[in-house]
């Protein structure tokens, strides 16, 4: 007999991206960050609008802080 679980199974949010995060094309602060079956690949803002077509459609995530760019500007 199977037996039916009801179990939603547990989201977590990814990581904040930092200082420390680099772009893996040009070495710029990454903003986004595109998780793929086979790893993760990090983007500055202009790396990953580039890339972002090619990319996101198989990405398994796509963790997008580039709206931090606007908010450090007004401060």
């Amino acid at each position: 007999m199977t037996q039916l679980t009801t179990d939603t199974p547990s989201v977590t949010a990814p990581a904040p991206l930092t200082a420390t995060d680099r772009c893996d094309a040009c070495g710029a602060q990454a903003y986004v960050r595109a998780t793929l079956a086979t790893g993760e690949l990090l983007f500055c803002a202009h790396h990953a609008s580039r890339f972002r077509d090619s990319i996101k459609p198989t990405a398994l995530s796509w963790h997008d802080e580039s709206a931090k760019l606007h908010d450090e500007q007004r401060a």
